[in-house]
């Protein structure tokens, strides 16, 4: 008789209520829960592909061995005995020769999160990296130096504003980014239900700029630019709503960007002064939100992008107001749990970055295990990442991966950087394991609380990705870690929360409790600055921004690379899934017509796509989606390596955008400078 189990689907940030029946140990249906008060019965293709997860029989059950090229079963127990022995020695040689990457899906693991640090603690090291600085961390550097912690996201009230602005994002696509907002294109029909407006800002008509009401194309990498000329015309405007009296520096801003003219910054960008001007009268009016997302972040000037953004909700009135710029307050309060994060607590070995947040720029990984001498890389523990196709000039990385000493990885699959690993500790199927959105619910687009027990029993003989976490650390250390079960711990951080909630009481709601629309007016006392208030004139940001020279050129030469990501794709992890890789090529290189006929290429031909960094050869698709001057690859793919043992994935290869991608970071936060790469393109 089949049964019906409630869940989140964890597998990208929209959090969806999903209904999955199920028989026995057979999943018969995945369907969305129209009483999950968040998503309301949404459910995207990634949905289903949570059968295929769990169901694929590529998917690893036991821990795997390489003896050179040949991979042999053995046990944890081995495994753990094994590795512990090989860190000690190494780390016995060179105490700071162990490093830790830590991947995207963490995020979905409130188990892993909560355990993450005790194998940090037990490697001593400081050579921490992770996608946080492929994508987002100029959003964390803006957030602690504006409101005093890391984690304290602002979010659009996309529920209630008039005007939403979308610079560098696709929520279409994503169902929402540092932004947890599934159903996305229904609540953009309720915004122009109440005579609101979407307008979308992308060098590429994406699918959000499809269902927009203006889309506006903007020249790769030169976001600072519009955004720096929106700023001034909101500072020439009074607002309709006053700036609160806690913000503190706007006028000191102001008087910076006297520097620029906003006819140049808007030649720069490739919008009318026109358009800015307008969107600034519609700012002015509110209620409004300006949000930026991936496209502004991999930039050179992403955490400029990243305050400049804020300081734009902030100039027009809109910071805690309904329909603005809003906080969050979750079940579990992460700002109220988490440490704030530093800035320049150590320097890498190799090039001198400053740490972020107590990470290096993965960008930087491949030169500190490269590099000879003491400090050097040695021992590297990948949780759950990619990195070989998610973080810059991957090829490099590739490389450099083959001369550690040791490497493990905790995976479900062989996959390109498993692969070369010489341990690979899969964890239990994604259905046997409980779910709570411990740092996605934080910026949901409406606050509630919901917890997911396993849907299916544990497998025997598996652990999961906690229980990993805890037995290398113990195995390396000598010493049990002795800390609460990631459940009890969950059930203390509601107790202790701002609803003063119990596990029992979140579980016995299973398509979730209903908090409400984000709070407004709870600043100042939600900030974390010290003195409670919002300084705007941050002085890093403001000497950067200062140094900084408007092109001189209109049009740049040559083609530019931006990046893009599909409904049926999330970075490079769901590509073994049957339901998701069925369809037409994905991977292909979006040209405009213009610049296609320029090179004499055909929509459908093979073409090389050539950066200083390396080449890679792919599909053209010509289409006038793309802005002239600007082509567009997708992230995830280029899974046709050695060693990879993924059937579907390998039917479906397709190429790493990140074996054209240089090293190059955003100085203020280290976050890699993807966006925006000049390349060549050809017919092969």
């Amino acid at each position: 008789m089949p049964t019906i189990h409630h869940r989140t689907c964890h597998i990208c940030e929209a959090n969806c209520g999903v209904l999955v029946e199920v028989e026995g140990d057979r999943i018969v249906s995945i369907k969305g829960d129209p009483d999950n008060p968040l998503s309301r019965g949404h459910i995207c293709p990634k949905g289903t592909a949570l059968q295929d997860l769990q169901e694929d029989p590529d998917r690893l059950r036991k821990p795997l061995k390489r003896i050179g090229s040949d991979w042999h079963e053995i046990s944890f127990e081995q495994a753990f005995a094994e590795i512990g022995e090989k860190t000690r020695a190494i780390l016995a040689r060179d105490p700071d020769s162990t490093a830790v990457y830590v991947g995207n899906p963490n995020a979905h693991s409130y188990g892993n999160a909560l355990n993450i640090g005790f194998l940090e603690k037990a490697l001593r090291t400081r050579n921490k990296f992770s996608a946080s600085t492929v994508d987002q961390m100029p959003h964390q550097v803006a957030n602690l130096r504006l409101w005093g912690h890391a984690s304290m996201f602002p979010i659009p009230d996309a529920d209630r504003t008039q005007t939403l602005v979308i610079l560098g994002g696709n929520p279409m696509a994503s169902n929402g980014s540092l932004w947890t907002v599934p159903d996305f294109r229904a609540r953009m029909k309720d915004l122009r239900a109440r005579g609101g407006e979407l307008v979308v800002i992308d060098p590429r008509r994406t699918e959000t700029a499809k269902i927009a009401d203006r889309h506006l194309f903007i020249r790769p990498a030169t976001d600072v630019w519009f955004l720096v000329a929106l700023l001034k015309a909101l500072m020439a405007r009074k607002p309709h709503r006053p700036v609160q009296d806690f913000v503190t520096g706007l006028d000191e801003v102001g008087a910076l960007l006297e520097r620029f003219g906003s006819e140049a910054c808007a030649a720069a960008c490739g919008i009318p002064l026109a358009e800015i001007e307008r969107l600034a009268d519609r700012f002015a009016a509110g209620p409004a939100a300006l949000y930026g997302r991936m496209g502004t972040a991999t930039q050179a000037h992403g955490t400029l992008n990243a305050w400049l953004i804020s300081l734009i909700n902030i100039a027009s009135g809109q910071l805690d107001r309904e329909g603005g710029w809003v906080f969050g307050r979750p079940a579990v309060d992460t700002v109220s749990v988490l440490p704030p994060g530093s800035i320049g607590k150590y320097t890498s070995r190799v090039s001198g970055h400053r740490s972020v947040l107590g990470e290096f720029p993965a960008a930087a990984m491949a030169e500190e295990i490269e590099t000879p001498g003491e400090g050097q890389i040695k021992a590297l523990f990948v949780v759950a990442g990619n990195p070989v196709l998610s973080t810059p000039n991957g090829s490099r990385l590739a490389k450099a991966l083959d001369s550690l000493e040791l490497m493990v990885s905790i995976d479900i699959y062989r996959n390109t950087t498993s692969a070369h690993a010489h341990y690979i500790l899969p964890p239990s199927g994604p259905l046997e394991r409980d779910h709570y959105g411990l740092f996605l619910l934080p910026m949901a687009a409406r606050t509630i609380a919901v917890y997911s027990p396993p849907t299916l029993p544990q497998t025997e003989g598996t652990l999961h990705d906690w229980e990993i976490l805890r037995g290398l650390a113990s195995a390396i250390s000598g010493e049990p870690v002795q800390a609460p079960a990631p459940r009890e711990a969950l059930d203390g951080l509601l107790r202790t929360g701002p609803y003063g909630l119990t596990l029992q009481q979140v579980e016995d709601a299973p398509s979730g409790i209903d908090l409400g629309p984000p709070p407004t007016e709870q600043l100042p006392a939600r900030l974390r600055s010290a003195s409670k208030s919002v300084a705007c004139a941050i002085p890093e940001f403001m000497l950067c921004l200062g140094e900084l020279e408007i092109p001189v050129s209109e049009v740049s030469e040559g083609l530019k690379l931006i990046g893009r990501r599909h409904l049926r794709t999330n970075n490079s992890w769901l590509a073994n899934s049957r339901r998701l890789i069925k369809g037409p090529d994905r991977c292909t290189v979006m040209m405009h017509p213009a610049d296609a006929e320029q090179r004499g290429i055909a929509d459908g031909a093979t073409v090389k796509v050539r950066s200083s960094a390396g080449e890679i050869s792919l599909s053209a698709e010509v289409t006038e989606d793309m802005m002239p001057g600007t082509v567009s690859i997708p992230h995830g793919w280029g899974h046709a390596l050695p060693g990879v043992a993924m059937a579907n994935a390998l039917g479906k290869p397709g190429v790493s955008v990140n074996d054209i991608t240089l090293n190059e970071v955003d100085p203020l936060s280290g976050n890699a400078a993807l966006s925006g790469i000049a390349v060549e393109v050809e017919v092969a």
